[in-house]
């Protein structure tokens, strides 16, 4: 074969063989443009899970401050859930920022799961916050539902509600009550206690109902709707003074203990805490998520949950969603009364 220059260099030229090259090269242009156009139609025909399964790498539940239910509930779910899915699970505390966080900046991707209560879809109705309850979230599952305890410290002279009430009435604004964040379960709890009683008890702000309960045990506050399982402890050591529970019914975990209903007509209150992603998270990650919690939480030994104080409801997100809007239709009448404290 000749070599003919080119700008300096040399190059092949076409020898008799080559001849008619121009047709077979377009030939192989269109073989090659087909091959591409199938190649990337089989791959888009392909489900998403195929070309990255989830969940593929870590997965992290954020949640409430350490010494709450909330707490509980998400060591216990990552514990189980973790083996399910053949990835890690951690809990990370970051207390009430954590809603704003998964609600505006945490990707919709179903790596980033809240597990948080009331405080969700309440606090708006107290205070302007930086997300909407129904817009800016994704209901998974309701996981546990839990009764608040009403204790007292040991040194306030009280042993049952009458009794409280009668206190609270003959010195309006004197005694006081701890509680984490505007909307959350033990603030809701304490401002319907005194709505539907008529006492002025003040309120004590803190970061989270763990360090709420530490400021009841150490006297800063006398008054405090508790978490079940956290609190019965101290219960049974005499560093604080259990009256009644929150729940419509006894529990039979405390079965001594009466319910508020029984002196003051009406009242029930109970923590309801579940799982939540970013609204935009694809409708089937929400499913996967949805299918092994719920699976994981049924899976959960049964004294264990009843030593916490709590009951596993790991419903479906439709459920889960129509129980977040009824409790908002019930509440807000009663929080937008004027008595309560924000």
């Amino acid at each position: 074969m000749k070599l003919r220059t080119i700008n300096g260099s040399r190059s092949p030229r076409p020898g008799n063989g080559e001849r008619g090259s121009g047709p077979a090269r377009a030939r192989l242009s269109r073989a090659i443009s087909a091959s591409v156009f199938l190649a990337t139609t089989v791959l888009a025909a392909v489900p998403a899970p195929a070309q990255d399964k989830y969940p593929n790498r870590v997965i992290r539940i954020v949640t409430a401050a350490p010494g709450s239910n909330h707490d509980w509930g998400a060591r216990l779910a990552a514990h189980e859930l973790s083996p399910r899915i053949d990835q890690r699970v951690i809990v990370e505390n970051r207390g009430s920022i954590a809603i704003e966080y998964v609600a505006k900046e945490a990707p919709p991707d179903g790596y980033t799961v809240l597990f948080y209560g009331a405080v969700v879809w309440l606090q708006p109705f107290l205070t302007k916050v930086g997300w909407d309850p129904i817009a800016d979230f994704a209901p998974v599952t309701l996981a546990i539902t839990s009764p608040n305890v009403l204790v007292v410290h040991p040194t306030l002279p009280v042993k049952s509600v009458k009794e409280l009430v009668a206190l609270a009435r003959s010195r309006p604004g004197e005694l006081n009550y701890g509680a984490g964040g505007g909307g959350s379960t033990p603030h809701i709890a304490a401002e319907l206690f005194k709505h539907l009683a008529k006492v002025d008890i003040m309120r004590v702000n803190y970061k989270g109902s763990g360090p709420a309960q530490i400021g009841l045990l150490v006297g800063e506050v006398q008054v405090m709707f508790a978490a079940l399982g956290p609190i019965q402890s101290f219960v049974k050591q005499g560093k604080a003074k259990a009256l009644a529970v929150t729940s419509a019914k006894r529990t039979k975990l405390m079965p001594g203990l009466p319910t508020i209903a029984e002196t003051v007509p009406g009242y029930e209150s109970e923590a309801a805490i579940g799982f939540f992603v970013p609204r935009k998270t694809p409708s089937a990650v929400v499913a996967f998520l949805n299918r092994e919690i719920v699976q994981a939480l049924k899976g959960t030994d049964p004294q264990k949950v009843a030593h916490a104080g709590v009951e596993i409801v790991a419903n479906t997100p439709e459920e889960f969603s129509s129980f977040i809007k009824a409790d908002m239709s019930r509440m807000s009448s009663v929080i937008r009364s004027g008595s309560f404290s924000k």
